[in-house]
C-alpha cells in the first residue's frame, strides 16, 4: 500500500464482509485517490450458509457451498488475511492481528457475525453439537458415520429449537437415517418457526409428520449428558436416551466486541444508523447479525443471511462515496420472502406472490442460491456441476 492510499478493513468474512469487499472492489476508484481493500478471517474458506445442511445428506460437496477466499478474490483488489482478531484500538484506528501485525484503517467495517450459545442449560458445551460452521457439519457426519457403522439397532437425535435452523437440520437427519432414525425436535414455545408465515409452518409441521419426527412444544431441555436428555414439560421431567444432540438455540455477539466502546441494544448488538455506520462512530460500520438496524423507513432488519446480503450493497457503496466526498444512502431492507429447505429433494417458497412448497420449490431454492453465489466464475462451476450431476448418477447405475 502507497502511503496515500487510503485502507478500509473488514473483520468477518460472511456475508456481511465477504460481498461488502466485493461490491467495493466493483466501485469506480479513482488512481489519484489509491485504496486497500483488506478482508480478514479466521477460516480460509467463505461458507455459503443456508446450503450447510445439504453437506449432511451428501446432496451438495464442502467445495460448492465453501469456496476458498483465495479463489473467490482472485484477480481483485482485495487481499485477504487468513487469522484471528486481537483486539481494536479505536483511538489510533489500529486492529491487532493475531499474526502480531498492526493495521492501521480509515474505515472499518465489523461483520464478525454471532456464535450460537452453548452454555444456556447444563451439559450443553460438553455433549451438544451446534451447527453454524463447516466444521460443526463435519463432526455431525463423523458422528453419523460412526453411528451408521455400529450394530445399532435405532439411531437416536434430538435438535433443540424449532426455528429455521432446527427445522431445516431435523429434516435432513431424517431423511440421512431413514427406518433406522429417531428424530426428535425440542421447542419451548407453543409452535414451530414462531416468525414465518402459515404457509409456512404448515408445510414443515407436514414434512416432519411425513418423517416421523416427533415433535415436543412447550418443552424445556434441563440437562444434556453423553448418552442422555432431560426435558421439562408442564413441570414433569423426563429424562431420554439419545445419541446425538444437536443445538440451534440463539445467537450472541462474539467476544472480540466486548473488548470495544460500541453503543449496544439490549440484545447487546452493535447500535448503527440507517447508513450503517455505528452510532457516533461514522468511521466504523457493522452489519449483518451483530448489528441492531432500523432501516430508512424506520422498521427492524432482521439478522437473516437475505439482510447481510441487502446490508452489504449499501455497506460498499456508503464507504466508497465516504471516502470519496458523496452522500451516504440509508439503507431500505426489502422483504424478498424466506426459504427452507424440508428434506432432500423437499423445500419451502414463499416471496414475491409466490407460494411453493415440494420438488418444484427445492428447485425454485437452489436456482435463487445459485444467483446469489458470490462470484460468477464460482455460479458457472457450481451450476454446470449441477446440470452434469443427474447425468453422472445415471450413468453410475
Amino acid at each position: 500500500m502507497t502511503e496515500a492510499a487510503q485502507r478500509i478493513c473488514i473483520l468477518g468474512g460472511g456475508f456481511g464482509g465477504l460481498y461488502t469487499a466485493l461490491r467495493l472492489n466493483s466501485l469506480p476508484w479513482s488512481t489519484q485517490e489509491p485504496v486497500e481493500i483488506v478482508l480478514i478471517d479466521q477460516r480460509d474458506r467463505f461458507l455459503f450458509a443456508p446450503l450447510l445442511y445439504e453437506l449432511v445428506t451428501g446432496e451438495l460437496a464442502t467445495w460448492e457451498i465453501a469456496p476458498a477466499y483465495t479463489e473467490l478474490l482472485a484477480d481483485t483488489r482485495i487481499r485477504f488475511i487468513q487469522t484471528t482478531v486481537e483486539s481494536v484500538n479505536q483511538s489510533e484506528q489500529q486492529v491487532q492481528l493475531g499474526t502480531g501485525e498492526t493495521l492501521d484503517y480509515d474505515r472499518l467495517v465489523l461483520a464478525v457475525g454471532g456464535e450460537t450459545p452453548m452454555d444456556m442449560v447444563p451439559g450443553a458445551a460438553e455433549h451438544a453439537l451446534p451447527f453454524r460452521a463447516i466444521e460443526d457439519a463435519q463432526r455431525l457426519q463423523e458422528r453419523l458415520r460412526a453411528l451408521e457403522t455400529s450394530d445399532a439397532e435405532k439411531i437416536r437425535v434430538a435438535v433443540v429449537g424449532g426455528g429455521y435452523s432446527g427445522v431445516e437440520l431435523a429434516c435432513k437427519v431424517a431423511d440421512r437415517l431413514g427406518d433406522r432414525g429417531r428424530v426428535r425436535l425440542v421447542e419451548r414455545a407453543d409452535d414451530i418457526l414462531q416468525t414465518s408465515t402459515e404457509f409456512n409452518r404448515q408445510a414443515a409441521r407436514e414434512a416432519l409428520s411425513e418423517r416421523g419426527i416427533w415433535l415436543d412444544l412447550d418443552t424445556n431441555v434441563e440437562n444434556i449428558t453423553a448418552d442422555s436428555l432431560t426435558l421439562t414439560f408442564r413441570d414433569q421431567s423426563d429424562e431420554l436416551p439419545v445419541d446425538i444432540v444437536l443445538w440451534t438455540v440463539g445467537t450472541r455477539v462474539v467476544p472480540l466486541l466486548d473488548t470495544m466502546d460500541l453503543p449496544r441494544s439490549d440484545r447487546q448488538q452493535i447500535q448503527v444508523e440507517p447508513t450503517l455506520q455505528v452510532v457516533g462512530h461514522p468511521e466504523i460500520y457493522a452489519l449483518g447479525d451483530l448489528a441492531d438496524c432500523k432501516d430508512a423507513t424506520g422498521q427492524q432488519v432482521p439478522n437473516t443471511a437475505q439482510s447481510a446480503l441487502q446490508q452489504a450493497d449499501y455497506a460498499g457503496w456508503n464507504l466508497w462515496a465516504s471516502l470519496r466526498d458523496r452522500p451516504q444512502l440509508p439503507f431500505r431492507y426489502q422483504h424478498l420472502g424466506e426459504m427452507m429447505a424440508l428434506g432432500v429433494d423437499n423445500a419451502t417458497l414463499t416471496g414475491l406472490g409466490l407460494k411453493l412448497d415440494g420438488p418444484m420449490a427445492h428447485v425454485a431454492r437452489r436456482l435463487t442460491y445459485l444467483y446469489r453465489m458470490p462470484t460468477l466464475d464460482h455460479q458457472i462451476r457450481v451450476g454446470l456441476n449441477w446440470i452434469q450431476q443427474p447425468l453422472r448418477d445415471l450413468l453410475s447405475v
